[in-house]
């Protein structure tokens, strides 16, 4: 079997590293033949494929096999007419096409995780490496999708990685995908579950949409909580052979492909690409007849950022451009990246490109190595666009902080700008490269120059965004005021800022704290956030946020797109900001409706074929709970069956109707939109309904069965025509989001079957002393 091919140089190659056989349980094409499967990924142009059936490997094995058996017949000479021909296409095909063993795996929770390995790994070791992620053994060969409790998502990681394969999370934005689209809790576990260093990539199925909201716009590096920027690539999951339009989610081999930019069709080559840091070396496969995609294009469709910076020129008087200097030193200090050099930041403006690449970069290597200290290993490619050739230089993070310009000029990246360091960062510089050698408690000599004490505050309930800059003290020294300022992106506290030596963001919060500052009746509030401002800096939108903590109003400026989450993007969004769910914590055993419903008996899957939540959804909160889900199982756990979460519905954005329809009829007579088979609760009647209180069972507290959200029982002496007392909204009045006006209706669902479901005392359960609230 040819492992490796070589090239006389980097060629785009076109790969297909999900794709599934008949050993799969729900394939959905009969009569298919693993000589089928390479025929069509030839005529689809693929160089590389994997067969990556659930949770075995028996499609590869049986793959295999069909090749042996027809060698051993040509041996005994026992060939037919057609099986010879087979085996010459099948000896012609392992020519063109590397095919790679694999699975896909079903981990705890239901996340689903692509194994995928070199050509000479044999299926013994895969079987093996699938029982020792707790595959049943009466399992390995049946293809399905469902095969019980199994190991967690970051323990697959690391021992796919450990056995030499590649890990990818299979469709990551789509159902089973671990970005967990569409809900609202997890935040931990989603971060752990992207972002841990076992992860080879992640799979998604938007690489070629033009939506600000696709995936890897959203593991592009740029939020403070991934920093760990992905390498984000498209794979078929093919089920059958050919894509039929009636069904636009099912795709056929090689319908959904990527091209991977390699010296040679190797596992080894495409793995070294994953283990890179160079992004602009795979794209989705468009096919021969259209546009190629441009890596550029996309780069400067972002413009400036944390991560990318931009020079149309490389020379300044025959010298390298400084500022090109300065961005390196800033991304080595931060969070490493890229430089364009030969294109503007502008998509409108023409690209330069640089002449002579080949000198260009012998130049830049040369002045790297001679102006910046310590040593300092820049990548540096060149890529088309529009005709012309750019210079590409991807920055590493630095191993080695602080590095310095000229021995003394030490740069720092801050949003979309470089900015010499201040004293209090280059400190911080240091004692971070100090606790990376593991003497974090050295001591770090300081000047004695007076610090502003920030004394502890009432930390306010709702966490701060995760851009933007806040001023937390202010301290007047000889009629000079000099400022703490916090970024928000890395909650670093940065002292003796002044308006002259602040740079851009700070200076304008300093100058608005000093000129403007903030007016509590000039804020729209909704509870205790609202908007203070709203303008537009570096081409981008940003907010200027109040919140209320205790007695103070904190203010955050210059908050961009990217540091909105929770409760401040509902607030941009013009919705009325509710509790927020606290995100869970990460662990390998995670309570959550999903790990509920993943173990439910009744779960069934009819198709495993992603469905992709629409653009305008990607990673916006849900309309479900985990807490309404959580009621729901305790509440009914035999008779209510709840599904796995794998898609939330679509709502447009201009319906405000629950998505139960509007108005929401009593439990009873109500039909899950999620469940068409959710079986349906008798309506309490005035004179069965028993009075709601807190205790279910008798000898149970109060406490132990209270919901974890708020459900008021009316009292007992309640008189027949009074009306419960309702508390007055905090003014201004806030409009009810789609999800406050589903959870209010939910409640009063879940009020009434309860109460048709407690048991009656001998006293106090008249029609006149309560009612389930609806």
């Amino acid at each position: 079997m040819p492992q490796r091919k070589k090239s006389s140089q980097r060629q785009w190659r076109v790969i297909d590293l999900h794709l599934h056989t008949p050993a799969s349980a729900d394939f959905k094409q009969s009569n298919v033949s693993y000589l089928d499967f390479l025929k069509k990924a030839d005529a689809k142009n693929l160089n590389v494929i994997a067969f990556t059936d659930h949770n075995s490997v028996a499609g590869y094995a049986q793959y295999l096999q069909a090749v042996e058996s027809l060698e051993m017949l040509e041996r005994l000479n026992r060939l037919t007419d057609d099986e010879r021909k087979h085996l010459a296409d099948y000896r012609r095909l392992r020519e063109k096409i590397l095919i790679l063993p694999g699975f896909e795996f079903t981990a705890t929770l239901g996340f689903h995780i692509l194994g995928i390995f070199p050509p000479e790994t044999t299926a013994r070791a895969l079987d093996h490496l699938l029982l020792s992620l707790n595959i049943p053994p009466d399992k390995l060969d049946d293809g399905s999708g469902e095969v019980g409790a199994t190991t967690d998502a970051l323990t697959a990681y690391r021992m796919i990685n450990a056995a030499g394969g590649l890990a990818i999370a299979a469709h990551a934005n789509s159902s089973h995908g671990v970005a967990m689209p569409g809900f609202d809790f997890g935040g931990q576990t989603r971060i752990a579950y992207t972002q841990d260093a076992n992860l080879h990539a992640l799979e998604v199925t938007d690489l070629d949409s033009k939506s600000r909201r696709r995936t890897a716009m959203f593991f592009n590096g740029l939020k403070p909580e991934y920093p760990r920027r992905m390498h984000c690539i498209q794979g078929s999951d093919a089920h059958k052979l050919d894509f039929d339009p009636k069904f636009k989610n099912e795709m056929g081999v090689g319908d959904r492909a990527t091209e991977i930019l390699i010296d040679e069709i190797s596992f080894d080559a495409i793995k070294d690409v994953f283990l890179g840091s160079d992004f602009s070396r795979t794209r989705p496969y468009r096919g021969a007849t259209e546009e190629p995609y441009d890596p550029l294009r996309e780069a400067r469709e972002q413009g400036d950022t944390l991560v990318q910076a931009f020079h149309e020129r490389l020379h300044d008087k025959r010298a390298i451009t400084p500022a090109i200097l300065h961005d390196v030193v800033a991304l080595a200090n931060t969070n490493g990246g890229t430089i364009y050099v030969g294109a503007s930041a502008n998509i409108k403006n023409a690209v330069v490109g640089v002449e002579r690449p080949e000198h260009a970069i012998a130049d830049v290597r040369a002045a790297i190595a001679k102006q910046i200290t310590p040593p300092l290993e820049v990548q540096i490619e060149t890529v088309k666009s529009q005709g012309k050739t750019v210079l590409q230089m991807i920055v590493p993070r630095g191993s080695d902080v602080p590095y310095a310009l000229d021995s003394s000029h030490i740069y720092i990246r801050s949003e979309n700008e470089t900015n010499l360091a201040m004293r209090d960062e280059i400190v911080q510089l240091v004692r971070e490269s100090l606790a990376v050698e593991g003497v974090a408690n050295a001591p770090v000599p300081t000047t004695q120059s007076p610090q502003v004490e920030v004394k502890p505050e009432v930390a306010p309930a709702m966490p701060p965004p995760r851009t933007g800059v806040e001023i937390v003290a202010c301290d007047v020294r000889k009629s000079v005021r000099y400022y703490s300022v916090r970024d928000l992106r890395n909650e670093r506290i940065v002292h003796n800022v002044t308006l002259a030596s602040a740079r851009s963001l700070w200076q304008y919060a300093i100058s608005e704290q000093e000129k403007s500052p903030v007016k509590p009746d000039a804020v729209q509030w909704s509870g205790d956030m609202g908007i203070w401002k709203t303008h537009k800096r570096g081409g981008k939108v940003r907010y200027d946020l109040a919140q209320r903590a205790s007695e103070k109003i904190i203010v955050y400026y210059g908050v961009t797109e990217d540091g909105l989450h929770g409760a401040w993007r509902k607030l941009i969004e013009g919705e009325a900001v509710g509790e927020e769910i606290p995100e869970i914590e990460s662990r390998a055993n995670i309570g959550t409706p999903a790990e509920i419903a993943a173990e439910s008996e009744e779960l069934t899957h009819a198709d495993e074929s992603p469905a992709t939540v629409p653009e305008e959804e990607m990673f916006q909160p849900p309309i479900i709970s985990d807490q309404v889900a959580e009621v729901y199982d305790s509440i009914a756990p035999s008779t209510f069956d709840l599904q796995a979460m794998d898609e939330t519905p679509a709502i447009p954005e201009t319906e405000i109707s629950s998505p139960f329809g509007e108005p929401l009829p009593a439990f009873g007579e109500s039909e899950i939109a999620s469940d068409e088979s959710a079986p349906e609760f008798p309506q309490p009647t005035a004179e069965s309904a028993p009075v709601i209180t807190a205790q279910a069972d008798e000898g149970t507290t109060p406490e132990e069965i209270a919901p974890p959200f708020e459900m008021r029982a009316e009292p007992e002496t309640l008189p027949e025509e009074s009306a419960p007392v309702i508390e007055p909204p905090a003014p201004p009045p806030a409009p009810k989001t789609r999800a406050q006006t589903w959870r209010e209706q939910l409640d009063r669902a879940l009020a009434e079957m309860r109460a048709a479901r407690a048991p009656k005392t001998d006293e106090g359960q008249s029609s006149d002393e309560g009612s389930s609230g609806g």
